[in-house]
């Protein structure tokens, strides 16, 4: 069983995020929770506050959610009526970080799935602020769909890693089955000018190995200065379905995540992205 949030502005990105879940787990059964958090509209918008009392706003801004939501729900239901499945909606009047952190913790939460922006972000950047916000902050692998991406089964997979940390046990399970049901290669990519590990990686490489028991995985090494274009060219040349990262204290995904121009970075990710979450962050 895998419980699934989906957190969701309404926008298409959205709903593309919401076919590519629904499509991905069709094998397995699922809770998915739909969550729309909505404190973030009621305060940005100047005009909306100045329409009437606060009170009468937010119930206003609550309906619409509501009505939304339910929307959502069916869609979800026309698109996959999986026998598998059971659906949930969470109408919240919270910020998205703190309610899907609530979720998280309160329904066990295998990952989160959503769309790289949304409907009010620009299309030069690669991530969206609420998905910037999810991905550094929620402790929970975080699974992010590129605008218009059309689904396609993960055949090639590329875990980009240094060996350097040890990986939880949940989260190579999670990838494992997602692999598994299509037969998928995993691709796990070293950028380094040296191929020989310490006994420290070593060890970390085989454990991921060893969760791995049922997938066919390769062990790559890349001479690269620059993290970034070794794994576009690897991902590139090699027809990827889905890009692997850790999200841990000083990895390369922290630096890029916190970097202060993120919105200019060069790793413009066209296939689906995993962020595995391996720490823990004050906020």
């Amino acid at each position: 069983m895998k419980n699934i949030l989906i957190p969701t502005d309404f926008s298409d990105n959205a709903m593309n995020a919401l076919k590519y879940a629904l499509e991905l787990f069709k094998y397995e059964r699922a809770e998915f929770y739909f969550l729309h958090a909505y404190e973030d509209e009621i305060y940005s918008d100047a005009s909306l506050l100045n329409s009437g009392s606060f009170e009468d706003v937010v119930n206003r801004v609550k309906e619409r959610s509501q009505d939304y939501l339910k929307s959502f729900l069916e869609a979800a239901k026309t698109i996959a009526p999986n026998p598998k499945y059971t659906y949930h909606t969470v109408c919240a009047y919270n910020s998205l970080i703190d309610e899907a952190d609530k979720i998280v913790t309160a329904k066990n939460i295998d990952l989160i799935i959503m769309g790289t922006r949304g409907k009010s972000n620009a299309k030069e950047i690669t991530f969206g602020s609420h998905t910037l916000q999810v991905l550094k902050y929620v402790q929970c692998p975080v699974l992010a769909i590129p605008e218009h991406y059309q689904y396609k089964q993960p055949k090639h997979i590329v875990f980009t890693t240094n060996f350097m940390i040890p990986y939880k046990r949940r989260e190579l399970k999670l990838i494992s089955e997602i692999a598994t049901p299509y037969r998928a290669v995993i691709d796990l990519l070293y950028v380094s000018k040296n191929d020989k590990l310490s006994r420290r990686q070593e060890d970390n490489k085989a454990f991921i190995i060893g969760e791995l028991p049922k997938t066919k995985v390769n062990f790559i090494v890349v001479d690269n200065k620059n993290m970034t274009n070794a794994i576009y060219i690897h991902m590139k040349e090699n027809d990827t379905d889905l890009l692997v990262m850790v999200n841990t204290r000083r990895s390369f995904l922290e630096n890029l995540l916190f970097a202060s121009a993120v919105d200019k970075m060069t790793l413009h990710i066209d296939v689906p992205f995993l962020a595995l979450q391996n720490m823990r962050r004050d906020y």
